[in-house]
């Protein structure tokens, strides 16, 4: 199973270039699709899932051509969205029979069964009589999962699925899409949160103001932040200018004033320390020199 995307471009009504030039192959496993608010991940999404057209390129997913077998492609993909509705009228175990029976399942007994196993699999079984409109944050998102894997998609697209989500919820989310990854099919995972992608991806792919920015495993991006990490001691002053010059990743209080970590070329007139970089830091710093046009490392 393979997403093979080449040269992909779209533009909305008013000239918006939301994606320019995309190319792009995601294999089986959970890929992250990550990258600032307006980065252009949401308008990929909804082309790959056939709501929208591309402006020009072309896709193909397991051999079918996006624009001569949306039919096809469609049947095999499941689509969480940013937005997820569901019915809240209706009890949990209904939606789900709705849903998988608007996916084309109709033998009752099939749908039934079907549903008692999604359930059970996102751990709202025990709230399956509970009505949608009384599920929490979390409990909305899982059935929002259980509603999207209701066909058994090859290719389970999430848009955002964290979030919102209390830090419980959002660890729960990310192994239940551990889980599903063992299974042969393809998860996509955009998101603007790194921890998301830090947790659950071998793969990845970093997108900016529609562009292709990175792609490869998280520890390549990573490997390109080392020795440009720091960690220096600040006082209430000089925390206000450090803010101003560089791009700060956290700040922590500390008995002198602040312990601060930024990333950076390098430290004029500071003193401090290299600290190895994880995710969030690796992300910081390469997008702060992808959109300088005058620098030539990536």
């Amino acid at each position: 199973m393979q997403i093979s995307i080449e040269g992909l471009n779209k533009t909305y009504r008013g000239g918006h270039k939301a994606l320019s030039g995309l190319t792009l192959k995601i294999n089986n496993g959970i890929f992250g699709l990550l990258g600032p608010n307006g980065a252009g991940k949401t308008t990929l999404m909804r082309i790959l899932v056939t709501l929208i057209k591309p402006t020009s390129g072309n896709v193909t997913i397991d051999g079918y051509d996006l624009a001569e077998n949306r039919k096809e492609i469609r049947s095999m993909i499941g689509y969480l969205p940013q937005q997820f509705q569901s019915f809240p009228k209706l009890k949990t175990w209904e939606f789900l029979d709705y849903s998988a029976e608007l996916g084309g399942v109709r033998s009752k007994k099939t749908r039934m069964k079907m549903v008692d196993r999604l359930l059970e699999q996102v751990g709202l079984y025990d709230s399956r009589d509970k009505r949608a409109a009384k599920l929490s944050g979390g409990m909305k998102r899982r059935l929002g999962i259980a509603q999207a894997l209701a066909g058994n998609p090859r290719i389970l697209i999430v848009d955002e699925p964290t979030t919102g989500l209390d830090p419980e919820e959002r660890i729960r989310f990310r192994n239940l899409l551990s889980e599903m990854s063992e299974k042969d099919m393809i998860i996509i995972l955009s998101t603007h949160i790194v921890g998301d992608i830090s947790s659950t991806c071998l793969d990845m792919a970093l997108l900016n103001s529609g562009r292709l920015a990175f792609s490869g495993a998280p520890e390549e991006l990573i490997e390109m932040a080392k020795g440009h990490t720091w960690k220096i001691n600040a006082t209430d002053s000089e925390l206000e200018q450090i803010k101003q010059r560089y791009s700060v990743i956290s700040t922590f209080p500390s008995v002198n004033g602040w312990e601060v970590h930024l990333v950076a070329d390098e430290l004029e007139r500071l003193s401090g320390e290299t600290l190895e970089p994880g995710l969030e830091e690796a992300y910081v710093y390469f997008l702060e020199h992808y959109t300088n046009p005058d620098y030539e490392k990536f």
